[in-house]
């Protein structure tokens, strides 16, 4: 069995210059993403929907990175999922977050690390390619 990479470090290239197009201030939310990983799958997810309203681009970082997330993982045979929610529809939300707590504890920990190096490899280009 060999090592797989799983295109981390381009994906999260890809994700901060994503951002950066949209608006450089959402860069600084690589940090708050690697310092969040230590609250779990949910809070991780859910910062998305907080920042939705106050500041979309943030937002946006938050959810596309979720998403490559979901991608990365499932070529590891692990299913994460992603559903469209909106931060107002309470029923959606708390069915998102069954989700995510009934992963099985091996998968978690296995998502979990994961995301914290592509969050390291996001932090990297963010210092890279900020103002």
């Amino acid at each position: 069995m060999a090592w797989k990479t799983y295109d981390l470090d381009q994906q999260a290239q890809n994700l901060v210059l994503t951002a950066k197009k949209r608006n450089s201030d959402s860069l600084n939310q690589a940090y708050k993403m690697r310092m969040a990983i230590a609250y779990g799958l949910e809070r991780f997810w859910g910062e998305q929907l907080r920042l939705a309203k106050q500041d979309p681009d943030k937002a946006a970082f938050w959810k596309d990175t979720w998403a490559a997330l979901v991608k990365i993982v499932d070529k590891a045979g692990i299913t994460l999922p992603n559903d469209a929610v909106k931060a107002d529809n309470t029923q959606a939300v708390q069915a998102m977050s069954e989700k995510l707590w009934k992963i099985p504890l091996e998968d978690q920990r296995v998502i979990l690390a994961v995301l914290a190096q592509l969050c390291d490899a996001i932090v990297w280009w963010t210092q890279r390619y900020k103002d």
